[in-house]
């Protein structure tokens, strides 16, 4: 199967230093926005992570959350990227919305939300999204799909109701971005890359990417 062929030549927009607002949050909330109104999951992004000896990898989780402190996403402490955060704090996000011919990509550190923060997040997910918090030993091998739907079985019996608790090993993350950077695409391979850096006074500086 041959794929060296497959292009596209993108030529939808355009990225200039004149356009873009001073503080790199509200230009992603007004990309993201501009997103929400034309691609599906507009909050889906690559999630990459290593663990101490380096080792990455990379999965799509959903954003839940962004503010002036940064980007916020919910996961089991115990999965893979949950351990790896544990042993390097350091990470990156990219959203690709191909329908806009734009991506966003953002590296910086991570820390835990706190728990009431996590806890009001939890209690407003579904009813059967709270459930599978319980259920998934997310990340360790399992025997079969039956285990999954015995333990959904065993977990919807013992809580009938709405009232479900927070598993502990269940909570928020927060990525505070060093670095933001925004990508248009241009024809014939010429786009607009413009990265935001935060500078040790805590003010960004704006430089121009080659492609």
């Amino acid at each position: 199967m041959s794929i060296a062929g497959l292009r596209t030549d993108y030529t939808l927009g355009e990225l200039l230093e004149k356009d873009l607002d001073r503080d790199p949050i509200q230009q992603f909330k007004k990309w993201f926005k501009q997103a929400q109104e034309a691609v599906p999951e507009p909050n889906a992004m690559t999630l990459a992570t290593a663990d101490k000896a380096g080792r990455p990898s990379a999965r799509i989780v959903l954003l839940k959350g962004v503010d002036e402190r940064g980007f916020t996403f919910f996961t089991n402490y115990e999965s893979r990227k949950g351990r790896e955060l544990a042993e390097n704090a350091h990470a990156a996000m990219v959203f690709f919305w191909a329908q806009l011919e734009r991506q966003v990509c953002i590296t910086g550190q991570v820390s835990r939300l706190g728990p009431d923060e996590a806890e009001a997040y939890f209690k407003s997910r579904p009813r059967g999204n709270r459930l599978a918090a319980w259920v998934s030993k997310q990340s360790q091998v399992i025997a079969n799909r039956a285990e999954l739907e015995e333990r959904m079985k065993e977990f919807e019996a013992r809580y009938p109701g709405d009232a479900i608790p927070k598993p502990p090993n269940w909570g928020g993350y927060l990525l505070a971005p060093a670095q933001i950077e925004f990508w248009q695409g241009r024809a014939s391979r010429l786009h607009d890359r413009l990265r935001y850096s935060k500078q040790p006074d805590n003010q960004w500086r704006v430089d121009r990417l080659s492609p």
